[in-house]
């Protein structure tokens, strides 16, 4: 039996390369070469956690949409080819009014809100560096959240990092005019193995 792949590449990439590949959802291009975000199974349950609640809300209060972490974003100044894709991300209605049509395949305008699921391959550094990166982009509200922790840290431009643990509530009224909600119930509830 012969698969069938994408075939090799040996140059930098455009974004427009990595849209016509047959499997690129979990695919980021940086610096002209494909970066592949880390997964888990916990990081992807709590990716759709995250989703679903804010859809719930925005179902109510339909202020602003929520995307998953398919969707990528081309708004980084530094290089124009380049996209990441948050795990969740929120953009406000009154924003997508004023994108170009047709739609580009890629969101190119930061997200009123960026969420990224920490998973176990991730790397300190490399997080920091994409948080950077989101600000350099004009990104202003990021939440990093932590499944093994069972915490969400609030990064803001105009403050230091913040970190809410499961008993707190957090709120995005940048983002989400109203919302709130305990940090745990963006966590799957523990289940305990054994006697």
């Amino acid at each position: 039996m012969t698969l069938l792949t994408d075939p090799p590449i040996s140059r930098k990439l455009h974004a427009v390369d990595v849209l016509r590949m047959s499997d690129n959802a979990s695919l980021e291009l940086v610096n002209g070469l494909i970066v592949e975000k880390n997964v888990s199974v916990e990081s992807s349950e709590v990716e759709l956690i995250f989703g679903a609640r804010i859809l719930a809300y925005l179902s109510e209060h339909p202020v602003a949409k929520v995307y998953p972490g398919t969707l990528g974003y081309q708004c980084f100044p530094e290089d124009p080819e380049k996209f990441r894709k948050p795990d969740a991300s929120v953009v406000l209605l009154e924003r997508l009014k004023t994108l170009p049509e047709p739609n580009p395949g890629y969101m190119p305008i930061p997200p009123d809100l960026a969420i990224e699921v920490l998973s176990p391959n991730d790397v300190t550094y490399q997080t920091d560096n994409k948080i950077k990166e989101y600000f350099g982009a004009g990104f202003p509200l990021i939440w990093v959240a932590d499944p093994n922790l069972r915490t969400i840290t609030v990064y803001s431009r105009n403050g230091r990092p913040a970190i809410f643990t499961e008993n707190d509530e957090i709120t995005a009224e940048s983002a989400l005019p109203g919302f709130r909600c305990k940090v745990r119930d963006f966590f799957p509830a523990t289940v305990s193995v054994g006697p």
